[in-house]
């Protein structure tokens, strides 16, 4: 039974109207990652063999963004949970396995929790389904799971149950776990016969323990595991609890944060050790930050690699392919994209870097900025190692500045400095004596003969 395989059918037709968005629902980001490919990510943990998503509304959407991680069902009508999972039942034909029920709009069910279903699922009872259940602080109109020792006596929803079901704390998820050989001969099974005339798939749990058969529930460590997002306010609340969860992680793993509350990380931050983040720092996807580094107040990093002892900000850029190697700093209003700042190089303010590499121990003016686009093309800088670039230079890429070299302040270099050559572009100065006080003399009297 352990050798057996796994498939995941992953429920996303649905219109979510109440997003009011053009976007399909579970594209929606939480942490720069969208809902369902969160997901996906837990449930590749498992390494399962299939991937079924069933679709309907804005298909097309999910079929560009996941072509090459899934396959794809059509749902039309949409006529209820169960009637959706059937429509994966052509593209599992053959598979003979396990197979999970997930929901796109619940992204954050962990592998663990899905294992738990899936070892339920093979143990020694053999029950037909097993689900996953939750207790939630305030029940509120859930289905509930009625169960004794682990064995789900009834499924009932809400609005059909007793006063004594309704004080059952076990809620129903929606996530179901079966084999695929009875999967789909209960949902055959499965009879529209309610207000909605839908086809709802918790009904094949009340089938099989009709038919004798024992059906079981696992519980999530956490509601919040299983909360859907349906709404913006619900995916705002989401993205607060992911982001609660991370900045714990991140400092259980050592980091300082000085505003916890004011740090924002995506799904695949890597903070190391011995970090200090500082006040309103905003970390978008593709960002490591080695030991020892400091992240300053107002700072904004994406796509970027920072090395240790690093020193970023405040109110600092950094753009993907910018990377920082240890002991190197940019300070206040310095942004970098696709550029390298070697091992202890500087640009300590109000500098772009942009298509360049920086060699070690260089330094980096106030005012510097490499001029990488012609309008057309994007062309590199090469800084080496030692140089110093004086303030209020610019670098009209392609260009190559020797080690040890000396760009002076307010230089236009448009051609390759050697090393250790001093370079300096810069028009000759014009000095008219007394031409200021005769500007002045000549302004001041017009000015007073217009108020007369």
């Amino acid at each position: 039974m352990s050798n057996r395989p796994i498939a995941a059918i992953i429920l996303a037709a649905g219109k979510g109207t109440r997003m009011k968005s053009s976007l399909h629902k579970v594209l929606h980001e939480v942490a720069g990652r969208s809902m369902i490919e969160h997901l996906l990510s837990s449930v590749e943990e498992l390494g399962p063999q299939k991937l079924v998503t069933i679709v309907g509304e804005s298909r097309e959407q999910l079929e560009e963004r996941l072509a090459s991680r899934v396959a794809f069902a059509v749902q039309e009508p949409q006529l209820g949970t169960g009637h959706a999972v059937q429509q994966a039942e052509e593209a599992l034909s053959g598979f003979e396995g396990d197979v999970l029920v997930l929901y796109g709009d619940v992204p954050f069910v962990k592998a663990s929790t899905m294992q738990a279903m899936i070892e339920r699922l093979r143990g020694d009872d053999a029950p037909a389904a097993v689900v996953l259940g939750f207790e939630p602080d305030d029940p509120l109109r859930y289905g509930r799971v009625v169960s004794q020792q682990g064995r789900i006596l009834k499924m009932v929803e809400y609005k059909d149950a007793t006063e004594d079901e309704r004080a059952c704390r076990m809620c129903n998820s929606g996530l179901l776990a079966a084999r695929s050989e009875d999967l789909f001969a209960l949902l055959a099974r499965v009879k529209n016969e309610n207000a909605q005339a839908e086809y709802y798939l918790p009904d094949i749990v009340n089938i099989a323990i009709a038919d004798g058969r024992s059906c079981a529930v696992v519980s999530c460590d956490s509601a919040d595991e299983v909360a859907g997002i349906n709404s913006r306010a619900e995916l705002a609340a989401a993205e607060a609890q992911w982001q609660a969860y991370k900045r714990g992680e991140v400092m259980e793993g050592g980091a300082t944060l000085r505003a916890p509350e004011t740090v924002f990380f995506s799904y695949d931050t890597a903070i190391a050790a011995d970090v200090v983040i500082e006040p309103n720092v905003v970390f978008g996807p593709g960002v490591s930050v080695a030991a020892g580094a400091t992240i300053k107040a107002f700072s904004h990093l994406e796509g970027a690699r920072v090395g240790e002892n690093a020193d970023v900000g405040p109110y600092a850029r950094l753009r993907p392919g910018s990377v920082m190697e240890k002991d190197s700093k940019i300070g206040n209003f310095v942004e970098m994209k696709k550029a390298t700042l070697g091992e202890g190089a500087k640009a300590s303010h109000l500098t772009y870097l942009g298509d360049a590499t920086v060699g070690a121990g260089a330094n980096i003016g106030a005012g510097t900025i490499t001029c990488n686009y012609d309008g057309y093309f994007k062309h590199k800088t090469t800084i080496g190692p030692r140089a110093f670039i004086g303030s209020n230079s610019s670098l009209i890429a392609p260009v190559t500045i020797g080690a040890d070299a000396i760009v002076a302040a307010g230089s236009a270099v448009s051609r390759d400095v050697g090393e250790g050559e001093l370079r300096m572009v810069r028009a000759d100065q014009m000095v008219k004596p007394g031409w200021a006080d005769r500007f002045h003399d000549t302004m001041k009297k017009k000015k007073a003969a217009e108020k007369k």
